[in-house]
């Protein structure tokens, strides 16, 4: 049998969460031969979330691409970590020879990998295309990379139907949900012990930059953390995205909150299931509240506009970033049917569908690799 190589690549601990169901799906298939391409902030301290992918696939020699530099944060930093990325990625994709990269989302270390693949006449398949999210260049991005890629895996109708309106075929575009909620249902609520180490919290908050200065991004963090006084707090580190450092600097200054790097993902579900259990709330700007919280059936209050105009479960309270507006929201979220969330990212069955739809497309085939815009 001769295999196709595929080479999934993985810049942060966010879209590593959502491809990991994926990459275990297609190393479940004889048919395919799994590569793994570790890049960007995976590498970057101090949560060095690179440790997470090698503990989920150990029998895997992952390749690794540095592209930020730590301490450095920016709209012009990540434009060159952008390039470095771009060009380390090209050298690992000649020595791999894959038949497909495959990519998630919408940031910066998704976009190189597009671009080398793309360019470099490797066929590229994207999940979750056609979202809208603003976040810092997040919009664009995402767009720019449905126009690099040659095979489309949103996670919603309303996604398919902009990928296709932006003139991709519709016979390239297959709908499989969101694999975030892959295995929500196999991981169990925390349990008491280690909650307990976690400082028992009533709140998760987890804010991320929207791309302004840093003095701005902190006074955001702290009128936000200032609406959580007097309830058990545990927030973890922002992305890395320019802005960050404003962020870090208003969570160390809050005295009265657990403050963590980093939780691997199946703690942090479990952590979220126990909220969801016990009338906690997510609180922040992450695609987690939109998502897995959907699906989990916990509160969630999206501060700003870091995820305007995205596809979001019923459990979503949106709100601006005054102290006054996040205390209403949060008091608005204990009051949530929580019996009654809905979401709309699908049945939790994204990575097989990913795998299936990628063993059934030929990316030999004449003419696949050229781009047509349909109209």
């Amino acid at each position: 049998m001769v295999k196709t190589r595929i080479a999934v690549v993985t810049g942060s601990r966010a879209d590593f969460g959502l491809l990991r169901p994926v990459m275990h799906a297609l190393k479940d298939r004889p048919q395919m031969e799994l590569a793994i391409i570790v890049a960007g902030s995976h590498m970057v301290s101090p949560a060095l979330t690179y440790r997470d992918i090698k503990q989920a696939f150990p029998d895997i020699n992952a390749d690794a691409v540095p592209m930020q530099i730590a301490g450095r944060t920016g709209r012009l930093e990540d434009a060159a970590a952008t390039g470095t990325g771009i060009s380390r990625l090209t050298r690992v994709y000649e020595r791999l020879q894959p038949e497909w990269v495959v990519v998630l989302g919408d940031r910066i270390e998704a976009f190189a990998a597009a671009a080398s693949a793309s360019i470099g006449g490797i066929a590229v398949a994207h999940l979750h295309g056609g979202d809208r999210a603003e976040g810092v260049a997040d919009e664009a991005m995402r767009h720019a990379i449905t126009k690099l890629a040659h095979l489309h895996l949103p996670a919603t109708d309303r996604s398919a139907r902009r990928i296709i309106q932006m003139g991709e075929p519709a016979d390239r575009v297959k709908v499989i949900g969101s694999p975030a909620i892959d295995g929500l249902d196999a991981i169990s609520p925390i349990r008491d012990a280690a909650f307990a180490e976690l400082g028992s919290p009533e709140v998760v908050f987890l804010l991320h930059p929207v791309g302004r200065e840093s003095e701005r991004e902190e006074a955001a963090a702290v009128g936000a953390l200032g609406a959580l006084r007097g309830r058990r707090v545990l927030a973890l580190h922002p992305n890395y995205d320019p802005g960050r450092d404003g962020i870090l600097r208003a969570l160390r200054a809050a005295g009265d909150i657990r403050l963590l790097p980093h939780l691997p993902r199946d703690t942090f579900i479990a952590l979220l299931k126990r909220l969801a259990a016990s009338g906690g709330v997510l609180v922040g700007n992450s695609s987690a509240a939109l998502i897995e919280c959907g699906a989990l059936r916990l509160p969630a209050v999206n501060i700003g506009s870091r995820q305007s105009g995205r596809e979001h479960g019923t459990n979503v309270l949106h709100c601006g970033e005054s102290q006054a507006e996040i205390e209403g929201a949060v008091a608005r979220a204990s009051q949530v049917n929580r019996a009654a969330i809905s979401h709309p990212f699908g049945p939790g069955r994204a990575g097989p569908a990913a795998a299936e739809t990628l063993a059934a497309t030929d990316p030999r085939r004449p003419g696949f690799l050229r781009k047509r815009c349909t109209y």
